[in-house]
């Protein structure tokens, strides 16, 4: 059960208070110690980053805000007709706001769980690193209010996000589940029952497993690949959660013995390592005409990070060429000698939190799994993040521009995520450590 809020906290003034602080104080170059700014492989001082992030998500109970969440407020779906178009509109330019107006339009803060998943992921990746009990026991105390605020009424477990979803190709109302959410979901519960041995975890990943196989629509479809809807009813073919989809599958067989389950992976894999473009890239969707941008950092990160996994979880090799020319293009097109992540490949600002993260967890991953080298890569971007993005407060800011940076934080998109990667980057240096 969710513990019981901080009621100040979540009071009308309070919130508008911090709104203020965090849009106008002056920048954080200014505020940061050299203590504050660690130098390449600094593990103490990225230890201590995210301890300070942890600590400050802790207190507030991991609620907080989303990228998304403009229909959260009662005013806005009061006042903004109910017209689909008009409404993702209005929510793609809602996460674009250089201010926070959410405590100024209502809106809810709650829990999202993606990033419960992912700070569930981070203690327990820490525990790996430190095997202090209070690690575990905070990411079980997470796993178990992800067990029982799943969706109901689907194939198996399955989750979604705290806030209504307009985009331009489907509606999802809130807390109805898609691959994003419930793949993130099923990782973490497959990694809880790598660390702990309890079989209650791998029976809920399994469980979504079938969530993923039977009420996703397959609208691509071959005797060597498939491709998976996002939502239930919607056949839009988003690359990265193909490969999301496949590494789950994956991952189950590796403790189930399923061998369609692998097959299945297989399919899923494929029809993402076909979608690489001849200079090692992927755009966002397929066909590449309904991709909105064309090549972001964290997607490209994402597709990286489960064409890896498949590999190393099965050993087949068959698309270990398409990871290692796709890590040549992330590394050569989407970040800076610097450490900074660009935006897109052909843009670099803003310089976001989440491509961050994403870039901190790939360069960790790779160093562990295909080329030790690219844990220099991941210290570098952490450095630069913790740097120019976190708050001397603990938690991680949204965005900073080539003038500008907006100041509020976003609960699962700065912090979970900055937990989740700061924790991989030590997990990869202990591993690594102990080969």
């Amino acid at each position: 059960m969710q513990r019981k809020r901080n009621a100040p906290f979540y009071t009308f003034a309070q919130p508008v208070g911090w709104w203020v602080s965090l849009s106008l104080h002056p920048p954080y170059e200014s505020m940061v110690s050299e203590a504050d700014n660690p130098a390449p492989r600094d593990t103490a001082a990225l230890a201590e980053s995210l301890d300070r992030v942890l600590a400050w998500s802790h207190a507030r109970d991991y609620v907080g805000f989303s990228k998304f969440d403009l229909y959260n407020s009662p005013l806005a779906r009061a006042v903004v007709p109910s017209n689909h178009r008009l409404r993702a509109l209005l929510g793609a330019l809602w996460a674009r706001s250089p201010i926070n107006l959410r405590p100024l339009l209502r809106v809810q803060p709650s829990r999202n769980p993606k990033g419960i998943a992912l700070f569930a992921m981070a203690y327990l990746r820490r525990y790996q690193c430190t095997q202090q009990t209070d690690d575990l026991a905070r990411a079980e105390e997470l796993l178990d209010w992800l067990d029982q605020t799943h969706a109901r009424g689907y194939a198996g477990k399955c989750w979604g996000y705290d806030h209504p979803w307009y985009s331009l190709h489907f509606y999802a109302p809130r807390d109805s589940p898609n691959v994003v959410v419930s793949g993130n979901v099923a990782h973490t519960f497959l990694e809880a029952y790598e660390v702990t041995g309890n079989e209650k975890y791998l029976e809920t990943a399994r469980s979504c497993v079938r969530f993923l196989l039977t009420d996703l629509s397959a609208p691509e479809q071959s005797a060597e690949m498939r491709n998976i809807g996002y939502i239930p009813g919607s056949d839009w073919a988003v690359l990265n959660i193909n490969g999301l989809a496949g590494s789950v599958l994956a991952r189950t067989a590796k403790h189930t013995g399923e061998a369609e389950l692998t097959q299945e992976a297989r399919r899923l894999i494929a029809f993402l390592a076909d979608k690489q473009t001849d200079y090692g890239a992927w755009h966002y969707a397929w066909p590449d005409d309904t991709s909105r941008v064309k090549h972001d950092n964290y997607h490209t990160g994402n597709v990286l990070d489960w064409l890896l996994d498949y590999t190393t979880l099965t050993g087949d090799t068959s698309f270990r060429e398409q990871f290692r020319r796709g890590l040549v293009f992330y590394r050569d097109q989407l970040l800076l000698p610097s450490g900074q992540p660009k935006w897109r490949s052909d843009r670099v600002w803003p310089a976001d939190v989440h491509s961050a993260a994403q870039t901190i967890v790939t360069f960790s991953k790779a160093a562990v799994e295909f080329d030790p080298a690219a844990l220099d890569d991941a210290h570098r971007v952490a450095a630069w993040s913790v740097r120019h993005l976190q708050s001397p407060a603990g938690y991680f800011i949204y965005q900073q521009g080539r003038f500008w940076k907006k100041r509020y934080t976003l609960m699962r998109w700065c912090n979970a995520w900055m937990a989740f990667a700061l924790s991989s980057l030590l997990l990869a240096e202990h591993r690594l450590d102990r080969k």
